[in-house]
């Protein structure tokens, strides 16, 4: 949908430049934009890169398993319907610390298998159960401790301190979890009644 949306800013702003004598300027920001992108991307690629490796070691010695068991036993009264050992807890969690850690890359394949074993024990399968709906939340609002894009970012427009964000982010993003659990808890009451 996102992408359909997309393409339609970019037909409209193609047929809106020619209408009104500006494909010259197409051209332009077309080439540009190009060469930005390259840049931007051989700048942030080591920071991205430097994160990933070290949620890979955190993953391989075993410290992401660890943390994502004690996170467990924290989700369970979020996760009513899913049974006490059942691996989409696991997986939940595995995605929740990775986000908070700004690896949004390295959350991506824990939130996918989370979402395909939750689907395996939704009785609807037509629609999103009560775990999956609570689970987008708390994914979608990600509580972030180390936004790590953003301090890329950062660094690559010259900031003399990258860091500068952390807390601002770690308040915004702990908000609009809590926030999301309160709706996603309204929500679920309310419709149970």
């Amino acid at each position: 949908m996102v992408n359909k949306i997309w393409g339609y800013f970019i037909i409209i702003g193609i047929v809106f430049a020619l209408l009104t004598g500006n494909a010259i300027k197409i051209n332009e920001t077309i080439l540009k934009s190009t060469t930005t992108s390259l840049e931007l991307l051989l700048q942030i690629f080591p920071v991205i890169a430097l994160w990933l490796g070290i949620a890979n070691i955190a993953t391989m010695s075993g410290l992401l398993e660890k943390l994502a068991r004690k996170l467990t036993k924290v989700l369970g009264p979020f996760f009513p319907e899913i049974p006490k050992d059942h691996i989409s807890l696991s997986y939940i969690a595995s995605n929740i610390i990775a986000n908070l850690f700004g690896l949004g890359n390295a959350a991506t394949p824990f939130g996918l298998k989370a979402m395909s074993s939750l689907q395996e024990i939704n009785k609807d399968k037509k629609k999103a159960s009560r775990s999956m709906i609570t689970f987008t939340t708390i994914n979608t609002s990600g509580v972030t401790i180390v936004p790590t894009t953003i301090i890329a970012l950062r660094i690559l427009y010259g900031s003399t301190d990258p860091t500068k964000t952390v807390l601002s982010t770690l308040i915004a993003t702990s908000l609009a979890t809590i926030a999301g659990l309160i709706f996603d808890y309204l929500f679920a009451r309310r419709h149970h009644e």
